[in-house]
């Protein structure tokens, strides 16, 4: 076990005597060690580059709109420290590199693993594509679920929030249009 998880498992022992129990008992003897090891998991984004994730080829390179749609996801409210999940849909348009599908998923992943609000990583996810791949263009759309939203403060439990970025030749009203053609009645709005 190394030391960042021995001081996780120290530091949850103490936060389950500030809430009044005790970690001794036989139902929690294993608590701080499970909840280090599901936090290294959750906030694992944190150890990971996006840029490295997003391996580039230029064979099959093409100008024309690439589309991964409802890529689903779970992330942490830095706010409040509760779950938030939904979906992602992103569309770049190549300009020399293409990527491989399972690695835009990955990248979702990467930002939705650390503490986050939705705008932020809705616009991390959009930067790293253009910045690592030069793409013509890109459209990240995010509609998302927040447990701060349903189980405390308001109680709205239908509610979800949805957010985008666009980059570059998106910003053009037809590329819009072709990526919400795509999408449909899932994974996003109307402009």
């Amino acid at each position: 076990m190394n030391t960042k998880t021995e001081q996780m498992i120290f530091h949850f022992k103490e936060v389950l005597k500030l809430m009044g129990e005790n970690p001794e008992r036989e139902g929690l003897l294993e608590t701080p060690l499970r909840m280090a090891k599901s936090y290294n998991h959750i906030f694992e984004g944190y150890c990971q580059d996006p840029a490295k994730i997003l391996k580039c080829f230029t064979e099959g390179a093409c100008h024309e709109m690439v589309v991964l749609k409802n890529c689903e996801f779970y992330s942490t409210c830095e706010h409040h420290f509760l779950p938030f999940y939904g979906s992602v849909s992103i569309a770049y348009i190549p300009n020399g590199n293409v990527v491989g599908i399972s690695k835009l998923a990955r990248l979702v992943d990467c930002f939705a693993r650390r503490l986050q609000i939705q705008e932020r990583m809705t616009s991390q996810i959009a930067d790293c594509i253009m910045d690592v791949l030069g793409a013509g263009g890109v459209y990240v759309v995010c509609e998302a679920q927040h447990f701060c939203m349903k189980s405390r403060g308001v109680g709205k439990q239908m509610a979800s929030m949805v957010t985008s970025a666009v980059r570059g030749n998106f910003k053009e009203k037809s590329y819009a249009t072709q990526f919400f053609s795509v999408l449909g009645s899932t994974g996003g709005g109307e402009m």
